[in-house]
């Protein structure tokens, strides 16, 4: 199957459920992600578009106890850059009506303990396939930190198919 071809077959998935459905959906996917976080100190997530898992609450909730959260600001049409996010008074919209946080840039990449990553598609290997922007396999080829893929389980799939530039996760929840 053609990446194409497997994007608008989840996003077809995806247009099955209601607005309501995919904030339950996202329960058990955050009730399983929340003992993986426990012991970091700084993570890397990103604030969910209306069709991904939900993470407002978990990341507001990251910051209430006390951990460094960091959200992906899209500089122009290759490089993201990574800033700090405190709370909500921290976004605004950005690029491909994401909300972006507004903060100084984080560049210590090394202090990263786990990087929460959204896709369209993933497998049992780690193979990930996202918007088709590359982002995430240009940002990940940069860092050396545990990568947690994050979906519904539908999205959950047989095969990604993979380029030579795709980065795989190291778990997929």
């Amino acid at each position: 199957m053609l990446k194409s071809e497997l994007r608008h077959d989840i996003t077809q998935q995806k247009r099955q459920f209601t607005s309501q459905q995919l904030a339950q959906l996202s329960l058990p996917v955050l009730d399983r992600l929340r003992p993986l976080l426990r012991e970091a100190r700084v993570v890397l997530a990103y604030y969910s578009l209306p069709d991904e898992v939900d993470t407002h609450v978990l990341i507001d909730e990251l910051v209430a106890e006390g951990k460094t959260v960091l959200l992906p600001k899209v500089l122009d049409d290759t490089t993201m850059e990574l800033r700090r996010y405190t709370g909500p008074q921290d976004l605004c919209e950005g690029s491909y009506r994401i909300m972006e946080p507004v903060g100084m840039p984080f560049t210590d990449l090394s202090q990263i303990d786990v990087a929460l990553i959204p896709g369209i598609a993933f497998d049992a290997q780690g193979h990930r396939l996202g918007r088709g922007k590359g982002y995430y396999d240009r940002f990940l080829s940069l860092v050396n930190t545990q990568t947690i893929g994050v979906c519904f389980d539908f999205q959950k799939v047989v095969e990604v198919p993979v380029d030579a530039h795709d980065v795989a996760v190291d778990k997929v929840v």
